[in-house]
């Protein structure tokens, strides 16, 4: 009970103080605005689009073009893939070979809708237009990262690895089973032995 008119005491005092210092609503709210804490900063950092200019489709495509070439050695490939390292050859030779033996190659791409990624300042996000040569699988379309590297581009890192775990998963799905071996063939039985000739009849001899 003591708690409750102290409180009341207490407000009773405050509405006092203002009334007489002749406060105007405005104060009053001015102060309860100062007593009342508002939410809390949220830290959102904006990302300020670079003032270059976007790189053009061919600066993109030609990245993959490169990337998709049989002829080209996978050690040649690296430079195409941030932060690439030598299992990401094993991995690139892979790739190729399996959209060899798809009968996907060769492939063309189109690049578009190039704009600035939301979340990587310095890179560009494309949606990139695969067609291919499996009339099954003629055409599809995949969102891609491409980051700046010396006066060029290359594919982003979590775009080639999410492009090798695509290419993973469709081929172990798609890859026929191994087919089992043939039985032996059974041991060929012995050609029979040739019958002698006949030869002309014998006549008994005459007897002395």
């Amino acid at each position: 009970m003591s708690g409750n008119v102290c409180v009341t005491l207490g407000t009773a005092a405050t509405a006092v103080v203002l009334l007489a210092t002749g406060c105007t609503h405005n104060t009053a709210r001015q102060l309860d605005s100062a007593q009342t804490p508002g939410p809390p900063p949220t830290s959102i950092t904006a990302v300020t689009p670079p003032t270059a200019p976007l790189p053009p489709p061919e600066a993109l495509t030609d990245v993959l073009n490169h990337l998709a070439d049989p002829a080209m050695p996978s050690g040649d490939k690296l430079a195409l893939v941030q932060g690439s390292t030598p299992e990401t050859a094993a991995a690139l030779d892979r790739f190729t070979n399996a959209a060899r033996d798809g009968g996907y190659l060769p492939m063309t791409f189109a690049a578009n809708n190039i704009a600035w990624s939301a979340t990587d300042p310095g890179c560009v996000m494309a949606t990139v237009v695969v067609t291919t040569a499996n009339p099954d699988r003629r055409e599809f379309t995949f969102p891609m990262e491409f980051t700046p590297y010396l006066a060029g581009w290359q594919l982003s890192r979590k775009t080639a690895e999410m492009l090798l775990a695509l290419q993973n998963s469709r081929s172990s799905t798609t890859a026929p089973s191994p087919a089992s071996p043939a039985p032996p063939a059974p041991p060929a039985s012995p050609a029979p032995s040739p019958s002698p000739a006949a030869g002309p009849p014998v006549s008994p001899s005459p007897t002395p």
